[in-house]
């Protein structure tokens, strides 16, 4: 509250200055607009003040600041546009009109600007930030990365700066440049919630389930909790095996945040368990989210455990529907085997074994060729 003041007490004095060679302002009237955060009618009642042609640089800048706090975005580009014909050697002229720009989505225009910025000035991390935000807007990698760089080069100790970079190198898997990046912020600041939150993305990242899940817990410690992090702690525990954990953080996920792939681990962590039935459940709730080409998977998923509670024709009805959405020669096996095994129907175990051995095998599935054809030789007599 306290800069805010300052601020309008620096705007009327300026502009009260300013107008001595023109006609006094009612600097009372125009302090009561600025405090009641009444920007348009101090923009309507400056406008009046200084009538038109406007030259001073100062007081154009300081009408399209006021032009902006009113939220008349074209207007205050055209102020500065004409103070920066005036005097081309501003580069707080061209650092607003980008704000401006980027305010009304126009992220091209923004970025022209900014260029204009670096050409001559290349120390100021602020504008590599907001390039580097362009970038990414535009799915332009390479470059989003090239302008963080630089401005992390300038401002190491900058949080939210090495965590966009820091992030972008995680899912880059260059682990070891993240991690320098990341600690190099820590060392000022070990407590920030945002490094913090990098952090954590990188152990999860590189499989460090351990590391992964005390990281979310010191997050959640310092207040911060949120679906993701539950989601990547219900994921790492499932991954240490502990699996009663993984449920119960699954569980803790809001409705709203529940995703097929959530709704799938939770049932994994049940067939950890050996409750088949949740785990059912759960991938039933994953195939009504789905939207994936998993499908197939979560319908394996269920005659599995299907076949574990003996529901063995529930389960042959699983393994077809897999088969609509993904043809793979694990599932022609699987089936097969179930027909064999429990069904005891030759025929259909017959025709899977046979549309195993025909289809395109890996190099770990045809390991199991010599075993097959063994066994359709036996079921043929």
């Amino acid at each position: 509250m306290k800069s805010i003041l300052l601020f309008i007490l620096f705007i009327c004095s300026f502009l009260i200055v300013s107008a001595q060679e023109s006609h006094k302002i009612d600097d009372g009237l125009l302090m009561e607009y600025l405090q009641g955060q009444r920007y348009n009618e101090a923009a309507d009642y400056l406008k009046k003040s200084f009538p038109e042609p406007v030259s001073d640089v100062k007081v154009l800048t300081r009408l399209a600041y006021i032009s902006q706090l009113a939220n008349r975005l074209p207007d205050a580009e055209a102020y500065y546009q004409r103070a920066y014909n005036i005097d081309t050697t501003s580069t707080g002229i061209l650092f607003s009109m980008a704000g401006i720009n980027l305010r009304r989505g126009n992220n091209t225009r923004a970025e022209k600007y900014y260029l204009q910025i670096i050409a001559r000035d290349t120390t100021n991390a602020a504008v590599y930030t907001h390039l580097g935000s362009i970038a990414e807007g535009r799915n332009d990698t390479l470059n989003a990365i090239n302008y963080y760089d630089k401005a992390n080069r300038l401002q190491p100790n900058d949080a939210d700066i090495a965590s966009q970079l820091g992030d972008y190198y995680t899912s880059l898997k260059q682990y070891d440049d993240a991690l320098r990046v990341l600690n190099k912020a820590a060392e000022s600041d070990p407590e920030n919630v945002t490094i913090q939150f990098s952090m954590m993305k990188l152990a999860y990242s590189q499989k460090k389930w351990k590391e992964t899940v005390d990281a979310c817990y010191k997050l959640m410690q310092n207040g911060l909790i949120n679906g993701q992090i539950y989601n990547k702690l219900g994921i790492a525990y499932f991954n240490l095996k502990d699996y009663a954990c993984g449920a119960e953080t699954f569980a803790s996920l809001k409705g709203i945040e529940q995703t097929e792939y959530t709704f799938y681990y939770t049932a994994l962590c049940y067939k950890g368990l050996k409750d088949d039935e949740k785990a059912i459940y759960f991938l039933n709730q994953a195939l009504f989210q789905a939207i994936s080409p998993n499908v197939a998977t979560y319908y394996g998923e269920i005659a599995d455990s299907d076949i574990k509670l003996n529901r063995n024709k529930k389960a042959v009805f699983a393994y077809q529907k897999a088969l609509q959405f993904a043809e793979s020669p694990t599932l022609y096996y699987l089936l097969a085997d179930l027909y064999d095994k429990k069904l005891k129907d030759k025929k259909n175990a017959l025709l899977y074994y046979k549309k195993y051995l025909a289809a395109k095998l890996s190099t770990k599935q045809q390991t199991y060729v010599a075993y097959i054809k063994s066994r359709v030789a036996e079921l043929k007599n």
